[in-house]
């Protein structure tokens, strides 16, 4: 037994120096960056770092995110020349086409850009999602009226989840697509924002174009001190807010990468200090999509180790295959490679680096990030075991203000009793001694409970402030606020609409109106003629003329119309005497020759028939009286 020991051991050397000689000891990486990117750069320095077995060599092609084309020809180029896994960025037209390739090749692509809902496993995204943060921040909030703008690349899975909620909850969203807004149009959605008071707003999109964004608001605002802003960034820190601190507009935001770690601070350091013989200007500190790439970068090597570790044969012989193949042939060690990091847990500049079975990142802390006077602070932090937790002490407001206590502001004001008069022996004083007034003693009590100094000034052309039509430039107090010459104006001036759309107003001290007096009306007993008060003597007058005129005018057509008149037959006709049914005969000899014309006259007008007219001066003016009083008649015209 004892000389057989050395040959086992020797045996179990050989075979270990085997195993390990079957791991490449250089792992081809491939990279897809734009054109002078931040994250190529960082990628290249994440790299130089990164001295431990194996080492990973880098084969990047700088292509253009946005083009399908370009990015195809890149991704089947670096297959065929057989990279192990891919890091790179993607847009919004070319990443269905990248999960494509990688689902049907099996190649994992590791990338900082924007989450994606997708259940492609091969895709791992170091960028945490976002939805649930920034519905934890809506709730806390309590916001149920705002605006979201937002891009196209990442914010339609949250545009979406929004809408969502709104449904649930009757929330009042406007959704702004920032893709098809020019700067015109851009600056005419402000103008409406502020008319129709949407003074919530959440801005989803990248940085580059969020600080842009922020500078034209600044740009074309003189205050923001109504609204409140959530910014759907990772990078608070990354942004700039010197323009647009000082419009005192209430900021949120959320931050990934920790500054104040000594670790992220030893890395931020060496990458000021990475290539900076070669550079022109000076590096500025990371970016979180930088802080992001350098943890791909990690979490690459850290996989790779783990396999080489448990010794997973990877290598990569012969040809590669063809990306394009019909149909498509997966690379057989794929699937080793992407379950070895999707197992890869480490803490990175970007705190706990950890993805689920879909690829996306979980368990991740974020800082949320409010900006006030002295710049951006930390107000609470996110997870998703305690959800949004408000960590925010709001000190009081002596110690808020005391950055007013190192310098004068120049009050201006005017001339006005009784708010603001000079003493009757002003020569004697100097300073604010020289004024008396309502409004005096209204600066004087402000200054004492802030902390502050200050001096009065009157308004150098004795006006309270307007804005001249033709060169739009502001005079009086106003312009003085407006252009700097003065800080705060204290004086009894008429808040109105132009005015609150360049300077700010407080509370108003006192409310006049505008009223009419009159004298009291004396209450006197109602009269037999009381009922004619609610019209003037003419308009009775008129209607009398007018009622009298029309049942003369309906007398007279009545007069000469041969429609009124009708005729009406006797009903006093001699009774017949029916005893023999025959008329009784007279007998011209029996009676006298005047008799008989007599009564052959009276035969006469009783054979005429009568013609009445029912509209006589009586029936005229009832007829008028009753269509005037709407109550109709029994009679009616012809």
């Amino acid at each position: 037994m004892p000389p057989r020991f050395p040959a086992r051991c020797l045996l179990l050397l050989l075979l270990g120096f085997c195993c390990g000689a079957s791991f490449s000891s250089n792992i081809n990486i491939g990279g897809l960056f734009p054109t002078g990117s931040h994250e190529y750069e960082v990628f290249r320095f994440a790299l130089a770092r990164h001295h431990d077995a194996p080492k990973l060599v880098p084969q990047v092609d700088m292509v253009d995110t946005s083009s399908s084309f370009a990015m195809t020809y890149a991704f089947c180029s670096q297959f065929s020349k057989g990279v192990y896994a891919i890091m790179g960025l993607y847009d919004r037209r070319t990443v269905n086409m990248l999960m494509s390739f990688c689902g049907s090749l099996h190649v994992c692509f590791v990338t900082p850009s924007f989450p994606v809902q997708t259940n492609n496993q091969f895709v791992l995204q170091l960028r945490p999602q976002l939805q649930d943060p920034l519905m934890a921040l809506l709730e806390h909030f309590h916001w149920t009226r705002f605006v979201y703008m937002y891009s196209s690349d990442s914010g339609l899975s949250v545009l979406q989840r929004i809408l969502d909620t709104a449904a649930e909850q009757s929330w009042q969203v406007t959704s702004v697509n920032l893709d098809s807004l020019t700067e015109s149009s851009f600056i005419k959605l402000l103008a409406d924002m502020d008319y129709k008071k949407d003074y919530h707003v959440i801005i989803d999109c990248e940085l580059d174009r969020l600080n842009s964004i922020l500078n034209l608001i600044a740009a074309e605002k003189s205050s923001q001190k109504s609204y409140h802003y959530i910014l759907a960034t990772l990078g608070f820190l990354d942004l700039n807010f010197t323009e647009f601190q000082r419009l005192g507009a209430n900021v949120t935001g959320f931050q990934l990468m920790n500054v104040s770690d000594a670790a992220v601070q030893k890395v931020n350091q060496d990458w000021l200090d990475f290539d900076s013989k070669d550079l022109k200007l000076a590096r500025r500190r990371l970016k979180y999509t930088g802080a992001l790439t350098y943890d791909g970068v990690s979490v690459m090597a850290t996989a790779f180790q783990n396999l080489r570790r448990q010794r997973i044969d990877i290598s990569r012989r012969g040809n590669a295959g063809e990306c394009l193949a019909n149909p498509p042939a997966p690379w057989g060690q794929g699937i080793d490679i992407q379950r070895a990091l999707q197992q890869v847990r480490l803490e990175g500049l970007t705190g706990n680096v950890e993805f689920d079975e879909r690829g996306h990142r979980t368990n991740y802390t974020l800082t949320v990030m409010e900006l006030s006077h002295t710049g951006p602070r930390k107000v609470g932090y996110w997870n998703e075991n305690e959800r949004y937790v408000n960590t925010a002490i709001y000190r009081p407001v002596v110690e808020e203000f005391y950055g007013l206590q190192n310098r004068t502001y120049i009050v201006t004001t005017i001339l006005e009793a009784p708010y603001v008069m000079l003493k009757k022996n002003h020569e004697q004083y100097v300073g604010n001694d020289k004024f008396e007034g309502y409004c005096v003693e209204l600066a004087a009590e402000i200054a004492k409970h802030v902390g502050f100094t200050y001096r009065l000034e009157l308004v150098n052309d004795g006006k309270y402030g307007s804005r001249d039509p033709d060169t739009k430039m502001w005079n009086g107090m106003v312009g003085e606020l407006v252009y700097g010459t003065a800080d705060v104006a204290v004086a009894p001036l008429t808040i109105t609409l132009v005015r609150e759309q360049v300077i700010d107003f407080t509370k108003p001290f006192m409310s006049l109106g505008i009223s009419i007096m009159i004298k009291k009306p004396t209450k006197s007993k109602p009269g037999v003629f009381s009922f004619l008060d609610p019209l003037a003597y003419e308009i009775w007058m008129c209607i009398v003329f007018a009622y009298i005129g029309v049942s003369v005018v309906l007398f007279l057509v009545s007069r000469f119309s041969p429609y009124e008149w009708q005729g009406d037959d006797s009903d006093d006709e001699d009774e017949q005497v029916l005893s023999s049914g025959r008329a009784p005969h007279i007998s011209t000899s029996e009676l006298g020759y005047s008799q008989a014309v007599q009564n052959q006259n009276q035969q006469k007008d009783k054979d005429t028939p009568e013609h009445t007219n029912e509209f006589g001066i009586f029936n005229s003016l009832w007829f008028s009286l009753g269509a005037f009083m709407q109550q109709g008649c029994d009679i009616s015209p012809r």
